[in-house]
């Protein structure tokens, strides 16, 4: 039975029920043996924030971390999924095109994201495919806010999220299988071989997902189509399906060097219905994405405080029309554009094929009087080739640039970081980017952080180039700009953080003007090239613009309570923004809210686990997020929301090398459901409650500790 038709009085009678078994277990447990303090998740190690290691509770620059047993309790089905629920940092709506990613009140261009300190790859118009990154290999995730382009470079405006993936160490074999299936055919898969043996160890990973997807409503905006359309086949989230494999080698011929190579390949497609209203709903082809890429890299450990690493990489990102019907649309005859050329059903048609190589050595090394300077060279090149959305075909950048970042302890209770970036852009010169943060120890239990850093950001191949059409309950018309100006951001954060026993609170209050902020604004029709008004007759045109400034303020609050087997944790975040824009229309300056901006937000949960046998471990936990009225210039506000789900896994070691896992779970309990007209902008897309299951079986033989059926204890919250 398909969870959604549930009624919401007997899912809330499931719901309680559940808690009620839950809390009656808790109520006759027996205290653990020597009933172990808890740790606080701040003797992890960090490296984003400085790119060298550091204690959470000592790191320099304020970070916030989702560690690996967070992760396991909470089961996410996606990093959507995982950062929307466990962090008041960002904001989602999720599309065809991407994730719709945004951090305090700016985008996804404006957000670094890397695995293991590498950017990802797979830009779309600027939206990133997190389903790139594989849920089940994640060890932790590291969040910097604010600036951090004099480490980072270019695109760290907002902040840094790292995803930090799973090490496999052990001698020996692993192989890992999971299998989760929930409601609306949503299917995800992950496969894993691990091998170490003497100075070599291969990981290789596989992953599937798909959902047939669902439809929230039928009903097309009116004041987007000419009469009232009550029985669109559009749906709120499109069926899809998305695969990756990945392979990555290693080699260790001393314990002071290390060589590395890794290759994936991703492939999704996006399969989109077809209705009876040529304006809106009938869709002759679907969405196709290729992506590849490989990287190699060596480590040298010159000696305990001082290394060198190297590393070189290549990545593409092809996106394609899959035509599911004859159509005649613009198209290329022997290079030449021509006009209403046929496509035929499972012909593809490129729209876009972008490509990067990059290449960094960077050395971290120990200097007298408590100093640690790190120091880089990187290399960068972008090709894009769009046949039919870039003027002559194709358009390339590259970038240069030399950094310089050092961390002094002159005190015990103090530490002083300074950074500075010089960076070159073929089009847009020399740039230079600093950054000083500091961090204050006040007794034990008390830190004072502060940071002020410059951000930059260059325009990119698609906001200079790019023009493209889109057909959403009516025509719209896309622009680049040539005369854009390189985007630069000031941002100024303080923040105090108390730790004591069981109990961490951090509050960081922050500020962040961006000047020149690139954006997409909507002109009048005539301004458009009058050939590509002529062709389309747009009902709004929107072009890349660089507006005056814009200003992104709030507070960040987080309270964390660990005690044996609970753990509790509360996030909330204030933010405003405003912006200064060109109303063409009206030709004057106007005041306006950056799109996307909810003034709160927040995400709580509480999780208690348990080993009751050496070979049985049960967790439970409940999770929730909540949001306010989210602001957009055009096609409505995304309505508020709160979204809850409970979470429960059980883990099992019945014989030696093999252990089961099950999850099981309610997501979304009081069935909230957003039934905003089609076009217009959503709170949230979930299709309400939903349901969902997973196995997970994991052999391993190798050299081992023990050979214990036995499953570790959960004692603590760090990995």
């Amino acid at each position: 039975m398909n969870p959604s038709h549930l009624p919401l009085k007997t899912i809330r009678v499931i719901y309680v029920i559940l808690t009620l078994c839950c809390v009656r277990t808790l109520q006759a447990q027996t205290p653990t043996v020597g009933d172990i303090e808890k740790k606080l998740t701040l003797e992890e190690v960090v490296v984003t924030g400085t790119g060298t290691e550091h204690p959470l509770k000592d790191a320099p620059v304020q970070t916030e971390v989702i560690s690996g047993k967070t992760l396991k309790n909470f089961a996410g089905k996606s990093m959507e999924d995982i950062l929307g629920m466990l962090t008041a940092s960002f904001d989602f709506n999720e599309g065809d095109m991407g994730s719709q990613m945004q951090m305090n009140g700016l985008g996804n261009s404006y957000i670094l994201i890397l695995i293991n300190g590498k950017r990802i790859h797979g830009d779309v118009g600027g939206e990133n495919d997190l389903a790139l990154i594989d849920p089940n290999n994640i060890e932790r995730i590291e969040i910097v806010k604010g600036a951090s382009s004099a480490l980072y470079g270019s695109d760290a405006i907002a902040g840094v999220l790292n995803i930090i993936t799973k090490k496999h160490h052990q001698q020996g074999i692993q192989l890992e299988n999971k299998t989760r299936a929930g409601s609306y055919g949503d299917l995800r898969q992950h496969n894993s071989i691990a091998y170490h043996r003497g100075k070599w160890s291969s990981y290789t990973n596989f992953q599937l997902q798909h959902t047939d997807g669902w439809q929230n409503t039928s009903v097309e905006a009116p004041a987007l189509t000419e009469f009232l359309i009550t029985d669109s086949r559009n749906k709120t989230v499109n069926r899809y399906t998305n695969w990756q494999l990945a392979e990555q080698l290693t080699f260790e011929p001393s314990k002071h060097l290390q060589f590395h190579a890794q290759a994936t390949i991703y492939r999704k497609r996006i399969y989109r219905p077809s209705g009876k209203y040529p304006s809106t709903d009938v869709n002759t082809y679907d969405f196709v994405y290729q992506n590849a890429s490989a990287a190699v890299g060596a480590k040298w450990i010159i000696n305990p405080t001082d290394q060198l690493t190297l590393d070189l990489d290549w990545n593409r990102h092809a996106y394609y029309y899959h035509f599911t019907d004859t159509t005649l649309t613009d198209g290329y005859i022997n290079g030449r554009f021509t006009n209403y050329y046929p496509y035929f059903p499972s012909q593809q048609q490129l729209q876009s094929d972008q490509r990067r190589a990059m290449a960094q050595l960077k050395g971290v090394f120990q200097l007298p009087h408590h100093q640690r300077l790190s120091a880089g060279v990187e290399w960068r090149y972008d090709w894009l080739k769009a046949p039919l959305r870039v003027e002559g075909g194709k358009a390339t950048d590259n970038t240069a640039a030399l950094y310089l970042q050092d961390e002094w302890n002159p005190f015990h209770i103090l530490n002083l970081t300074a950074g500075l970036r010089l960076n070159r852009n073929q089009q847009f010169g020399f740039r230079l980017t600093p950054k000083i943060s500091a961090m204050l120890r006040l007794r034990e239990a008390w830190r004072l952080r502060a940071t002020w850093s410059q951000g930059f950001k260059t325009p990119t191949p698609k906001e200079l180039h790019y023009r493209y059409v889109r057909q959403m309950s009516g025509t719209y018309l896309y622009l680049g700009n040539k005369q854009l100006a390189p985007q630069r951001s000031n941002y100024l954060s303080a923040g105090v953080e108390y730790t004591h026993n069981h109990l961490s609170i951090a509050l960081t209050a922050y500020h962040n003007r961006v000047d020149r902020m690139i954006t997409l604004v909507t002109i009048p029709n005539y301004q458009a090239p009058e050939e590509l008004y002529i062709q389309y007759q747009p009902i709004k045109t929107r072009q890349y613009q660089n507006i005056d400034d814009a200003k992104t303020y709030g507070i960040d609050l987080s309270l964390r309570y660990t005690h044996r087997e609970f753990a509790f944790a509360l996030n909330y975040s204030y933010l405003d923004t405003h912006a200064n824009t060109y109303d063409a229309t009206h030709e004057r300056m106007k005041h306006i809210t950056i799109d996307g901006t909810a003034h709160h937000k927040a995400n709580a949960y509480a999780t208690w686990s348990h080993n009751f046998t050496p070979a049985y471990r049960l967790g439970v936990g409940i999770y929730g997020k909540m949001s306010s009225k989210r602001y957009y210039q055009i096609n409505g506000n995304g309505k508020a929301y709160q979204i809850w789900k409970l979470a429960t896994t059980h883990e099992f070691a019945t014989k030696p090398h093999l252990t089961y896992a099950i999850e099981a779970g309610i997501d979304n309990i009081f069935n909230h459901v957003d039934r905003t007209d089609h076009g217009l902008h959503l709170g949230t897309t979930t299709p309400g409650t939903t349901l969902y299951a997973s196995f997970a079986i994991r052999f391993t033989r190798g050299e081992q500790r023990n050979h214990k059926t036995t499953i570790p204890r959960n004692n603590d919250d760090t990995d």
